[in-house]
């Protein structure tokens, strides 16, 4: 008889559970967040600035942000292309605020864009024309309001047929649809436009000095005039006695009949060689380059700059990085007590703010009561700032007391990286300590701080702030153009000649100046950089 196995019962099979919600949709992580709310401000100001671009009609800088913005979307959307989305915020700096401006600095030495000519020949015509604005014998006087758009300024008037007609500078008197006029006969409501209260017109002197000098063009043509108005409730049309002939390229002055025609050089030229003060920036070519070596005046001051720029430089780096490297040599003797409390007063000076040092050491220098002829020379009227080899020195002295603690600072460095075991070798051969010095020591030195005196030359080349603090490039050279001085360097020099501290601006002249520049430091630097490879052999 058989006896079957007895049979268990078996767990019911189980089922997985429901995956949770959590699991099914994760969503967006935190990072994803950020870099859409990072990406949503680079589009914003993409758009703004392409919106910009093509209000004014720059269409380099509109294609280039149109290229770097869309780069941006596709390299930081997409999986791909990994290197690129640590890269292209750096290639874009680089292009921004490197290629760009050097570009745009070569594109400038090749016009005469400066005073009289910082426009388009389309700017110039409406300048020439606002001169000669008289108002018309027979202009009705229309009843006006002031409107205000986002900042804009403009006028709403009523002409005589009862239209309301609006706009502003830069926009001609337009059809305002939809506008209202008020009992006393002025516009009210004009849509897309805030009238200006009257009581605010009358009361704020910086809106009635802007009201004074606006002109809204009554058409598309210059030669239709625009409405003015003097009390800001009623204008009038004014009309220039100067007419615009497009076609012929001359404008003609109605009350003599004198015709001004366009020349080459951006100017407005009579037949009897008088101009019209205003006119626009032009291709010239080389011709600012070929200035700066045949002007006799501006090439006799430029090389006086020049030899300045040069002897300024050197001893910039020579000076300093002598005084540092004394300083270190005796700072890093063990046996000196004490050396970490003496590095830090040496080091004080480079902490201190340069402008701020430059401007104290311009008044200790002063001849009448500075600190320098009271203390040091006996109270001496020793004209340090007026003089110019006096005012050169000066400046040589307060470049040295800013910049020896960096040198100190790189030479300590370089002395405590020196391999000891060379230098007990070397004594041991019975070298001494000016023999070890001349021999060893400032070799490797060298080695270690050839790159940083190079960049230190190029920066001494173009120490601008130094300059301008102390004495403003003066004291002046007599007959030199552009209010150049003595203590002027180059970099100061294309400051000068550009206009920004006032007088004429040349920024042609300045902009190829740069250029030189340019060349001139690059081409020392690549030089320098090549012969420090000879220094490796003492390694």
């Amino acid at each position: 008889m058989t006896v079957d196995a007895p049979t268990l019962p078996q767990a019911p099979a189980q089922t997985p559970p429901p995956e949770s919600h959590a699991r099914r949709w994760r969503g967006p992580g935190w990072g994803f967040l950020a870099k859409l709310a990072l990406m949503a401000l680079v589009n914003a100001f993409g758009v703004m600035t392409l919106l910009s671009a093509f209000r004014v009609e720059s269409w380099v800088v509109f294609s280039a942000t149109l290229v770097l913005l869309l780069a941006a979307d596709v390299v930081y959307f997409t999986k791909r292309a990994l290197p690129l989305k640590y890269l292209l915020p750096g290639l874009a700096f680089l292009l921004v605020f490197q290629v760009f401006i050097f570009g745009y600095t070569a594109y400038i030495a090749f016009t005469n864009y400066g005073t009289g000519h910082a426009g388009t020949q389309e700017q110039a015509v409406e300048a020439a024309l606002i001169q000669g604005e008289r108002r018309i014998e027979d202009s009705p006087t229309y009843p006006l309001s002031v409107v205000e758009r986002v900042g804009e300024v403009g006028f709403a008037i009523v002409d005589e047929d009862g239209d309301v007609l609006v706009g502003s500078a830069e926009q001609p008197l337009e059809d305002a649809r939809g506008a209202e006029v008020g009992s006393a006969g002025s516009p009210t409501e004009v849509p897309g436009w805030e009238v200006v209260p009257r009581a605010t017109v009358i009361t704020d002197a910086a809106l009635q000095e802007q009201i004074a000098s606006l002109r809204v063009p009554v058409s598309e043509d210059p030669n239709d005039g625009s409405i003015r108005t003097r009390d800001g409730s009623s204008g009038a049309v004014y009309e220039s006695t100067l007419v615009w002939d497009a076609g012929a390229q001359t404008i003609t002055d109605t009350t003599t009949g004198t015709v001004y025609t366009a020349n080459d050089e951006g100017l407005f030229v009579a037949e009897d060689g008088s101009a019209l003060p205003t006119g626009w920036y032009v291709n010239v070519g080389f011709d600012n380059f070929f200035r700066l070596f045949t002007d006799p005046a501006l090439a006799q001051t430029l090389l006086s700059v020049t030899v300045w720029t040069f002897v300024f430089a050197t001893l910039s780096v020579v000076l300093p990085f002598a005084l540092g490297l004394l300083l270190a040599l005796i700072y890093n003797d063990a046996r000196l007590k004490g050396r970490r409390f003496l590095r830090t007063l040496y080091i004080l000076p480079y902490a201190f703010p340069a402008f701020m040092s430059a401007l104290l050491f311009r008044g200790m220098f002063n001849a009448e009561f500075g600190v320098i002829n009271d203390l040091f020379f006996f109270g001496a009227n020793i004209n340090w700032l007026g003089d110019p080899w006096l005012a050169r020195a000066a400046v040589v002295w307060v470049n040295l007391w800013l910049t020896y603690p960096y040198y100190f600072l790189v030479c300590t460095g370089a002395l405590q990286a020196l391999p000891q075991d060379t230098l007990e070798a070397a004594s041991l051969d019975g070298a001494g300590r000016s023999r070890q010095l001349r021999s060893i020591i400032l070799p490797l030195v060298l080695v270690a701080t050839a790159p940083l005196l190079i960049s230190s030359f190029a920066f001494s080349f173009n120490n601008f702030t130094v300059i301008y603090m102390f004495n403003n490039g003066g004291p002046a050279i007599p007959g030199a153009p552009y209010a150049l001085g003595a203590t002027d360097i180059l970099i100061s020099a294309i400051y000068d000649i550009s206009g920004v501290s006032g007088g004429a601006a040349d920024y042609g002249l300045a902009s190829a100046l740069s250029i030189l520049v340019f060349a001139v430091v690059g081409g020392i630097s690549a030089i320098a950089f090549r012969q420090t490879r000879k220094l490796e052999e003492f390694q």
